[in-house]
């Protein structure tokens, strides 16, 4: 599932191809709530369009946008692998495995809900909003212990290629998920290029999170 560090070129109806189909930023769900923007890749919480349920393993994609010094209280989850990916402003999590810490550009962070945990997510900024994705991916085995592990792809983001960010057994430095996919993100630079392989069998989400790229001709 590769992911690029750039937003869906908005347009009023859907691109559909032989092999490729797109879907404009703007016809994702909608939340606001003072304090909170969040726009839903898939149906979410008070958004629901049984057209898009997830893709494949992957659940959900929010985009958000967090108000300073404000944040998700502690609420639980289980049984899902979470990824966030934070594109401008510091984030705090706090989580009840004992992982705390502040994710910046260029981190990456998985949390493995397993039976069960519970979290909170906060901008600790006094005046800069954090903006931010946040992945949910469906684990190949429920009930596993809750774990949580965060590492810093900046160095590699900054090459402008591909960097694979998550994967199922956390090889090349990547945080491991349970389950078999991969998540990839880039940084492309005004006409650069990056090429993704998929295996015969496998399926491919790419998430502009801001810019526009072409894909495949499209």
């Amino acid at each position: 599932m590769p992911h690029a560090d750039a937003s869906i070129r908005k347009g009023p109806a859907r691109i559909q191809t032989s092999m490729i189909a797109v879907r404009p930023s703007a016809e994702r769900g909608v939340a606001k709530l003072g304090w909170l923007e969040s726009h839903h890749t898939f149906s979410f919480d008070q958004y629901y369009d049984p057209r898009h349920m997830g893709f494949r393993s992957l659940r959900v994609i929010n985009e958000d946008h967090v108000a300073p010094r404000k944040g998700f209280p502690p609420h639980p989850h289980r049984d899902m692998e979470i990824v966030t990916y934070v594109l401008a402003g510091a984030l705090l999590h706090q989580d009840t495995t004992g992982g705390g810490s502040v994710i910046h550009p260029g981190e990456v962070q998985r949390m493995s809900a397993g039976s069960g945990i519970t979290h909170s997510e906060f901008n600790p900024s006094p005046g800069e909003p954090v903006h931010l994705l946040q992945i949910w991916i469906r684990p190949r085995e429920k009930g596993i212990r809750p774990s949580y592990e965060q590492r810093d792809f900046s160095r590699q983001l900054e090459t402008g290629a591909l960097v694979t960010v998550a994967s199922g057994n956390g090889a090349n430095g990547a945080v491991a998920i349970q389950q078999d996919a991969e998540l990839l993100a880039a940084r492309l630079k005004a006409g650069a290029r990056a090429t993704h392989n998929l295996a015969s069998g496998r399926h491919a989400w790419l998430q502009i999170a801001r810019g526009a790229v072409e894909v495949n001709g499209v």
